[in-house]
């Protein structure tokens, strides 16, 4: 192997590593975590579910931030460049530190094979140690109980949502989909569910290891005011709380089930009421019903699976634009794309479809087949991302809104070009 490779080399070095992007299991990841002696004495908070897990994690970093805790933060996947996935102190991991993490993983693994977000997660976890954090907080790749990232044992775990996503990997019912989430859980700890109707392979499952359950509408729930919320759990009651930063009704009950989470770990890790307030008013992710220009609107969404189309949605509606509402859509394959775009069909107006930059990406043509069926709209079709907004820019007027989704590589793209495009 060459020497003192940079991390751009690091990382496509990792995706020839291993011969398939995606290897369920727990196995590999184990022998190479007990080579590295890779044993945190920090307490680990797990974030898993189809979608939220993303908002959770910033939630929650934000309020353990405010309430004084050095924490260190694992997402996937990236928008901009891979130092987004480990944060340490609120701050991105630099890129020595991604390095020195890899080298020591590939030195200690033997001829064993490791993925991509096999090498990530446990690159992360020994940047965590290091820097000497006093809890983790880790968001779930895929699934959850034969995901990396459940190799290291929650003291907290959150599922955030069931639906369906990655059928090829976790079933294709909730039910299937609801056990492979739950896997995230241990016994006699804390084991919180935000969704409002978990599936009942979930619930007994926590039930059957003895798991500590608390479950939104049950053991917490909201009541949400005009300008405020208040937050009702196991013994906390607390009011007047700040509506999240980031938009969407649905944000209240992301937000909730971090709340629960941190109301749940209150012996070892204390979080007071200020915190709390101060982390709703600073936890931010991009691409998460982010504006990025006026006259017309601009929102970049990575809704990728129907779920979240549908909570996309509920979003437009809740803040709605004079004119038009113009789509750049572009997905993967592997997706569910009738029921995105039956989520979405009556909230636009015109359809511009891309073909994202992955070897999964569903074309442009099929994109538009598929919104003629559905939608009964014709699609203008364009190439790439940035080719499919610059033409719904020539069609907007200044009281339109466009709003582009459909997939991490999509609005990666347009955030790549924000300075020129937007």
């Amino acid at each position: 192997m060459p020497l003192e490779l940079s991390l751009p080399a690091w990382l496509a070095r990792l995706e020839q590593l291993h011969p398939s992007t995606i290897e369920l299991g727990l196995d590999r990841v184990r022998r190479v975590k007990d080579a590295l002696d890779l044993s945190p004495t920090f307490p680990i908070i797990t974030v898993g579910g189809t979608n939220g897990k993303g908002s959770t994690c910033a939630y929650l970093e934000a309020m353990l931030t405010a309430a004084g805790y050095k924490t260190g933060l694992y997402t996937s996947p990236h928008l901009l460049h891979y130092n987004e996935r480990v944060r340490i102190a609120g701050d991105e991991a630099d890129d020595a530190g991604l390095v020195a993490a890899f080298e020591r993983i590939d030195a200690a693994r033997g001829d064993t094979s490791l993925t991509y977000f096999e090498f990530g997660t446990l690159g992360a976890m020994l940047q965590f140690v290091e820097a000497g954090v006093d809890v983790a907080i880790l968001e779930v790749g895929l699934g959850g109980r034969l995901d990396a990232v459940n190799v290291f044992d929650a003291d907290a775990a959150i599922v955030t949502s069931i639906d369906l996503d990655h059928q090829d990997y976790l079933g294709d019912t909730r039910e299937a989909i609801g056990f492979e989430k739950a896997g995230i859980y241990r016994t006699h700890r804390p084991a919180i569910c935000a969704d409002p109707a978990p599936p009942a392979s979930l619930l007994s499952h926590a039930q059957a290891i003895g798991a500590e359950m608390r479950r939104f509408g049950e053991d917490f729930s909201v009541e949400r005011t005009p300008n405020a919320w208040r937050y009702r759990g196991h013994r906390w009651i607390l009011s007047g709380l700040p509506l999240p930063v980031m938009a969407g009704g649905y944000q209240v009950r992301n937000a909730a089930g971090a709340i629960a989470m941190l109301e749940t770990l209150h012996q070892r890790l204390p979080v007071d009421e200020r915190a709390i307030k101060q982390g709703l008013g600073k936890a931010r992710v991009p691409g998460r019903f982010q504006r990025l220009g006026t006259h017309p609107e601009v929102i970049l969404d990575v809704a990728h699976n129907p779920e979240a189309a549908r909570a996309l949605a509920a979003t437009l509606k809740e803040y709605p634009v004079a004119g038009r509402t113009l789509a750049v859509a572009g997905m993967l394959a592997d997706k569910d794309v009738t029921g995105i775009i039956a989520a979405l069909s009556d909230s636009v107006d015109d359809w511009f479809v891309c073909t994202p930059a992955s070897h999964r990406a569903l074309s442009a043509t099929a994109l538009a087949e598929c919104i003629r069926h559905v939608a009964n709209a014709v699609a203008v079709i364009r190439n790439d991302p940035q080719s499919a907004f610059a033409a719904a820019q020539e069609q907007a007027s200044v009281d339109d809104r466009i709003i582009a989704f459909g997939s991490f590589y999509t609005v990666s793209a347009l955030l790549n070009h924000a300075s020129s495009s937007l």
